[in-house]
């Protein structure tokens, strides 16, 4: 047990003496918090419900029986289920149950396995097969997949020996993979805006949303409008990572709910920090007498991103949105340990 993981939100369930003693070995590792279901021990359904919602990781020490019928009532979809992963009780074999790919749980099941000398049982085709995984190049390069039902369709086409075309705007450093190219046009495309659910949409996650809002504004006002902006303007809403306001809205409640139901995190500037973002803004002679700067969102989106103004502002209901986005730096690494660039696990 000397090799360090990662440090990520585990959570290990054990059912018998045997598999409390390496769920807490493995425990003491990775950290996080390790539970029993044994007699005494806390409800399966409870924990599985609870953890499920609150960690990356979720580790069964036990059957897989076990495991699947416990997380089949809390499954959603692959973008946000946590990695869940079963161990046998006698540490011999560790098995990706769900979210292999961008949940990550088969780099997790390879790590648990250095940790505890045993076998990782890895079923996803493209890793069996040594080909490139769309969706975990889009994981290591922080692009949110938008439309996960069209990996299927991405992959089934790699594995069958086609090439794949993705469309990027952006330069990918390393050696592009075996089966796939780069196009105008493709199966894959890499961007901030809506091109068709026809292909596969990845949305890089550097683009900053400013706000502007009139007080006690409510969180629905802010979703519908938010909703609206990214219909009309083809904006897909995944490439938000930053939202970014004065520091007069730091305390709006409606605001703050808006944000937190989204994820992001949130960037205020003071008057003077917004004034002095050099570049050419949507002024209001109002906005400035309210807040002491011409425009807040456009000035905030770009000082919260360091990139590009590719939105600007737009006005709905008592809200202005603008959105702002640095260029994402991408290369051809996946995150499951791979040293080469070819889509091949090196031997």
């Amino acid at each position: 047990m000397e090799n360090a993981v990662k440090k990520e939100n585990f959570a290990y369930l054990s059912f018998t003496e045997k598999g409390r003693e390496l769920a807490n070995r493995l425990c003491t590792v990775t950290g996080g918090r390790a539970d029993f279901a044994g007699k005494g021990g806390v409800s399966l359904r409870q924990w599985t419900e609870e953890q499920f919602a609150a960690c990356d990781v979720l580790v069964f020490v036990g059957a897989v029986g076990i495991c699947v019928r416990a997380i089949a009532p809390f499954i959603r979809n692959k973008t946000v289920d946590p990695a869940v992963l079963c161990i046998d009780e006698g540490g011999n074999f560790v098995i990706p149950v769900l979210s292999g790919h961008l949940g990550g749980a088969n780099a997790f099941a390879r790590r648990l396995a250095e940790l505890c000398s045993a076998i990782p049982v890895i079923t996803t085709a493209t890793d069996l097969n040594g080909v490139f995984a769309v969706d975990l190049w889009a994981k290591a390069q922080n692009l949110a997949v938008v439309n996960p039902e069209r990996i299927k369709s991405v992959s089934s086409k790699i594995l069958s020996g086609q090439e794949i075309q993705i469309c990027c705007p952006w330069p990918v450093s390393g050696t592009v993979p075996d089966r796939v190219t780069l196009s105008e046009e493709g199966d894959v495309a890499v961007g901030f805006y809506d091109t068709g659910r026809e292909k596969l949409l990845l949305a890089p996650r550097t683009g900053a949303l400013g706000i502007g809002c009139r007080k006690n504004i409510m969180p629905q006002q802010l979703e519908e409008a938010f909703l609206r902006f990214c219909a009309e303007r083809k904006l897909l809403a995944e490439s938000v990572s930053t939202a970014a306001t004065i520091d007069l809205k730091a305390s709006e409640p409606g605001l703050l709910e808006f944000i937190n139901r989204h994820g992001w995190s949130l960037k205020t500037y003071s008057a003077g920090e917004l004034a002095a973002v050099p570049g050419s803004y949507t002024a209001s002679p109002f906005v400035e007498k309210i807040t002491g700067v011409d425009n807040v969102c456009e000035r905030a989106s770009v000082l919260a991103c360091s990139g590009e103004l590719l939105e600007k502002k737009y006005a709905c209901d008592g809200v202005t949105f603008a959105f702002a986005a640095a260029p994402p730096e991408l290369n051809w690494r996946t995150d499951d340990g791979e040293a080469d660039h070819s889509g091949h696990r090196p031997g």
